[in-house]
């Protein structure tokens, strides 16, 4: 296991953000102080300012809506936070572990569910955040403040280094996969049925809740959350907590985070060593999507998971860790 640990850990060096440049160093400030053009996508702003009012009032609807619609909009948060941590972020984005087609197919419906861009788009534009973090390439960039990292990045055009760098990543393996390929091509009409239709009807159909309170309970208000706790991996697991592993970088531990978002705010170690399918050196704890992860390594629809080795850990630690716990 330990070779196989250093092995995925060369793999996988470039998405870790070795860009050959030490943080603060002179050509960072230089790319910091370049300020990509503010060319607003007022679309967006548009539909994001409806989507947080629509679940702002979908809290009016708690009182009045049974309590199975609760669970279900709970059930459809979970299956959509699985979409993108288990699916987009530590399968496809990261190769941290192998899934059989039918696991494959479910974690694309479910990133489907959270509507946040296809697998390939997600996978692309994570690979280059890892591999240039907190630079005009990285499309959320936290050094530009919390609010941009959080949602301004979706108010603005990308940056032009955004689309360069990623044109330069391989991303072979996304397009050598049907099922990210099928995603793709029939992303909207998979958006309209997962993200929308069905945690609107099932509601309806099976326990006579009004269309009304199912639609903006566990189609509007669970995705807005969602979005939401997704973005805290890229503001808040970013800016504030402590550095265990490597003091230099940005990214933090963050305990907040890391339950709203499943699992995912174990982030400095995540960023430390990106190949490890539990972004987490304390494996089950506060980890509900590595706990995902490995059932369906137990019903045999997933294998080889990639660790970090407590030696590789520990040396790393010491190397370049703020000394905190």
């Amino acid at each position: 296991m330990e070779n196989q640990d250093k092995i995925a850990g060369e793999e996988e060096e470039e998405m870790s953000g070795a860009n050959g440049r030490a943080p603060g160093s002179a050509a960072d400030s230089r790319q910091r102080q370049a300020e990509p053009e503010q060319r607003m996508v007022w679309k967006n702003v548009v539909l994001m300012s409806l989507l947080h009012l629509g679940a702002v009032y979908s809290l009016t609807l708690l009182p009045q809506a049974e309590p199975r619609t609760w669970l279900w909009a709970y059930l459809c948060f979970i299956v959509t936070a699985l979409g993108v941590t288990a699916g987009a972020h530590r399968l496809w984005s990261h190769r941290s572990y192998k899934a059989k087609l039918p696991l494959r197919i479910f974690l694309a419906a479910a990133n489907s569910m959270a509507f946040q861009n296809d697998i390939y788009e997600w996978c692309r534009d994570h690979r280059v955040h890892h591999k240039y973090s907190e630079s005009n390439a990285d499309p959320h960039n936290a050094t530009r403040g919390f609010f941009f990292s959080h949602i301004g990045w979706l108010f603005l055009r990308k940056h032009p280094d955004v689309a360069e760098k990623g044109k330069k990543l391989d991303v072979s393996d996304l397009l050598a996969d049907p099922v990210v390929v099928f995603q793709r091509k029939y992303y909207k009409t998979s958006v309209l049925i997962m993200c929308f239709f069905m945690p609107t009807f099932i509601p309806w159909y099976f326990w006579g809740e009004t269309l009304w309170n199912s639609y903006f309970l566990a189609s509007i208000l669970r995705y807005t959350v969602a979005l939401n706790v997704t973005w805290l991996v890229n503001s808040a697991a970013h800016m504030y907590g402590n550095r265990p592993y490597d003091k230099n970088i940005n990214p933090r531990e963050n305990r907040f985070v890391t339950f709203g978002a499943i699992g995912e705010g174990f982030h400095n170690y995540h960023h430390s060593f990106p190949f490890d399918y539990s972004t987490s050196e304390f494996g089950l704890q506060l980890n509900p999507t590595t706990c995902f992860i490995d059932f369906m390594c137990w019903l045999g629809l997933a294998s080889d998971r990639k660790r970090a080795s407590k030696q590789m850990i520990e040396a790393r630690k010491l190397r370049t860790g703020d000394g905190s716990t």
